[in-house]
């Protein structure tokens, strides 16, 4: 392929990555797959090489959201972290640790909260949990670990206001290394229930900074 083709390749992943990602934003779709698949067809692309990676389109989504999703955006945001530290004191000692789109800061109203719990055996969580009366749907996700095995992890779904909570239930163990994240492959980002009080924080002072700003 000569440089002129390989510029245009670039350019027609660009387009597909900014086009997933507009799709990911605006339609709910969480499937980087189907997001770029989706993209491609609408933009008559069907060759497969053309397709962008998933660190591509999450970049494109991250831009996306920051010229368009606005204060409102940052507000329903913030929210869901509140939502999800709460969530955590709660559930304090299973070592909750907040992962996906509410962390990395691309959710939109159609995102989940999504924590990892660690304990001996997932009957304990259940079991914490209707104790305490908390309503729960049972599901089930499976991932692809490190080794390129596959393993099926109990999923607790349960409403807390507007907001999902979904509880990926681990074994004590896991908590040495994280599942490799469906972006990239690597180690999942998990944040603590002291890191999400600090972006917790951060977006409670950005509101007084900008008015002490704008009163200059």
């Amino acid at each position: 392929m000569n440089q002129r083709s390989q510029r245009r390749m670039q350019q027609i992943k660009r387009e597909v990555a900014a086009e997933a990602a507009r799709i990911m934003a605006t339609e709910g779709q969480r499937n980087y797959l189907a997001a770029k698949q989706k993209a491609a067809d609408r933009l008559g692309v069907f060759n497969r090489l053309a397709l962008p990676s998933n660190i591509d389109v999450e970049e494109a989504l991250k831009t996306y959201l920051e010229l368009y999703g606005g204060p409102e955006r940052n507000a329903f945001l913030a929210d869901m972290r509140k939502a999800a530290l709460d969530a955590m004191k709660f559930l304090e000692r299973y070592e909750p640790k907040l992962v996906g789109t509410v962390l990395d800061g691309t959710a939109d109203r159609h995102s989940r909260i999504s924590l990892h719990l660690f304990s001996e055996t997932p009957d304990e969580i259940t079991l914490f949990l209707s104790e305490r009366g908390i309503a729960f749907r049972e599901e089930e996700r499976r991932i692809r670990w490190h080794d390129g095995s596959f393993r099926t992890l109990p999923v607790l779904a349960t409403e807390a206001g507007s907001n999902t909570v979904e509880l990926c239930l681990f074994r004590s163990l896991d908590q040495r290394q994280a599942p490799p994240s469906p972006v990239d492959g690597k180690p999942q980002r998990r944040a603590s229930i002291s890191e999400v009080e600090v972006l917790v924080d951060q977006a409670d002072s950005e509101p007084a900074l900008v008015n002490s700003t704008s009163d200059c």
